[in-house]
Formats: C-alpha cells, sequence, structure tokens
C-alpha cells in the first residue's frame, strides 16, 4: 500500500506537474488513509472493498489519539484524494478494481468566509512596527496580502524581480503584480500605494540586513536567516500580529483575501472583477462574498432602521 501510495504522489508531481503544496496536500491525506487500511487490517489494495471506502470518512469524523476528528470540508477533500488514488491504480492496471468508485464525501453546509472589518484591518496593519527589518518586512507582507487579495503562497512564491518597476522613483503606475496561482494559472493585480510603500521601504531598509545572513536567495520576503519566508512562518506573523492588535476573531491564512473580496463588493465592484482579481476559475466561486456583504447590509439595516423591528 507504501508503494502505491508514494507512486500516486510521484505522478502527480512529475506527470501532472501539481504543485509541491497540492502533492504534500495528498500524502497527508493518503497517510490517514494507509493508517485507517492499517487498524482494518487491510495491507492489498485489491482486498479494499466499497464499503472498506465508506468506513473512511466516519473514521476521520471520530478522530483518534493521534489525530483530532476532522471538519467536513477537510474530510471531502481526504476521500476525494483516495477516489484519485483508486481511479490511478485501475488506470495504470495497478488495481484490477476501483472501489472508490461510487464513494463521495460528506455534504457540506455553505460556510461563509470570514471577513475582518476595515478597522479590525487598520488594527493589523498598524501592528507592525517598521522600525528593524523583521517589522518591515511583516508590514510588508499585511500589506501585500490585503492590497492584492493574494493566497499566502502566491505572496511567499514572489521573488524580488517581480516587483521590480512597481516600487522606486521609475516605478509604472499603471503597472500590476503578477502573480501564479492554482494549476499555474496567472493574473495580474493592481497594487495600491499603501503595499508599494511597504514593499519599498522593505526592500531599501529592511531586506538587505537580513539577505546579509543568507545565501543571496532570490526571495522577495526573507526569514531571519535570510532564506525564502516560507507558507508556515507567513501563517504564524500573521497570528502573532494579529494578537499584537488584539484581534479576537480567529485569523488564518485567508482571512485577509476574504476581507479584500468583501470589501471591495461592499465598496461597490462588480462580481465579475473581483472574480478576475482573486483569480477564481468560476464567478460562482467568487458569489459566495455576496452573500456576506448582504448579512453586513442587513445588520446595518436592524440597527439603523426605526422600523426593523
Amino acid at each position: 500500500m507504501a508503494g502505491f501510495v508514494t507512486g500516486f504522489c510521484d505522478h502527480l508531481s512529475v506527470e501532472r506537474g501539481l504543485s509541491p503544496h497540492t502533492v504534500g496536500a495528498y500524502r497527508r491525506d493518503l497517510r490517514r488513509y494507509l493508517t485507517y487500511l492499517a487498524e482494518q487490517g487491510v495491507t492489498d489494495p485489491d482486498a479494499i472493498t466499497p464499503a472498506t471506502v465508506t468506513g473512511f470518512a466516519p473514521w476521520l469524523a471520530r478522530g483518534d489519539a493521534d489525530h483530532p476528528p476532522l471538519a467536513p470540508a477537510s474530510i471531502t477533500r481526504a476521500v476525494a484524494a483516495v477516489r484519485s488514488l483508486h481511479r490511478f491504480g485501475l488506470e495504470e492496471r495497478i488495481t484490477a478494481h476501483n472501489p472508490a468508485a461510487t464513494v463521495s464525501g460528506p455534504k457540506q453546509g455553505r460556510r461563509l468566509p470570514k471577513a475582518l472589518s476595515q478597522h479590525e484591518v487598520q488594527r493589523l496593519l498598524d501592528a507592525p512596527e517598521p522600525t528593524d527589518p523583521i517589522g518591515l518586512r511583516d508590514a510588508a507582507l499585511l500589506e501585500l496580502l490585503y492590497g492584492t487579495g493574494a493566497r499566502i503562497s502566491e505572496i511567499t512564491d514572489l521573488n524580488v524581480d517581480d516587483v521590480a518597476g512597481l516600487v522606486g522613483p521609475q516605478a509604472a503606475e499603471r503597472a500590476g503584480l503578477r502573480l501564479i496561482g492554482k494549476g499555474d494559472k496567472e493574473r495580474i493585480v493592481p497594487l495600491g500605494s499603501y503595499a508599494r510603500a511597504a514593499v519599498e521601504a522593505w526592500l531599501v531598509r529592511g531586506r538587505p540586513g537580513l539577505a546579509e545572513r543568507g545565501r543571496g536567495n532570490p526571495a522577495l520576503l526573507l526569514n531571519a536567516r535570510g532564506g525564502r519566508l516560507s507558507r508556515q512562518s507567513a501563517w504564524a506573523v500573521l497570528r502573532a500580529r494579529a494578537e499584537q492588535a488584539g484581534l479576537t476573531t480567529e485569523i488564518s491564512p485567508h482571512t485577509l483575501r476574504h476581507s479584500y473580496a468583501t470589501h471591495l463588493l461592499d465598496g461597490g465592484a462588480d462580481v465579475r472583477v473581483v472574480q478576475e482579481l482573486l483569480g477564481h476559475a468560476s464567478v460562482t466561486t467568487t458569489q459566495i462574498y455576496t452573500l456576506v456583504t448582504i448579512d453586513h447590509l442587513r445588520e446595518t439595516y436592524l440597527t439603523a432602521h426605526p422600523r426593523a423591528y
């Protein structure tokens, strides 16, 4: 079974060209699947039945001593990984049948994304003190996340050359930031004046000090050792700065992306424009944010209109 999973992950990486982040997610989910199969006494891929696969979702929902129970969205993702594994096994003739062909993940309720208020975003952006390299870097990170609506990995993957021409006295005001999203899809997003100023301050007064500790890393954002700031470290920065700002709302890597989209729609932006800025393949994905703004309008009405109650 372990070799079966390894071969599948190699296929995802080499033949399908998926990103290391995506392959890593598949590998983590399938590692749990192997643990589940071991508990069932299953070691041969051809011994897996539809009933075996069906039992995986409830097992994930229960959790165990080593793994907390998973949320429905995470279970759905893990079951999708298992379905892909078994489809690969049948297509490559590793197995004689596909036991997951008729198995689906749990149904999910429609969950609205969490967004900060504009006041909360301002408190978060004001948290870093731009007086040392770390403070300058964190300010640039937060301004880029909120100013572009980018995924956190899209920002940590940026190199210095990617922002050349966007900052400094020769900056082209109409130029945009080139981001590489899911599926290596490229999009250009505008870079506002606050993000430009934060990135320029970091490049001029912060990055050189950290770069001296590394080995000429081309990354835009660096860690304390001069290497590329990882996605996990960027997440830790976000949480630490949120705590510093006194925010009680749970902060995730997507919080500023959600806030970016919600605030754009609150300000009158067309949902199709927001779709392009976020890099969503379908406008249906973007439309969930319109429900957030409707809730905001409803709250405003209830608190402001004399006949709301």
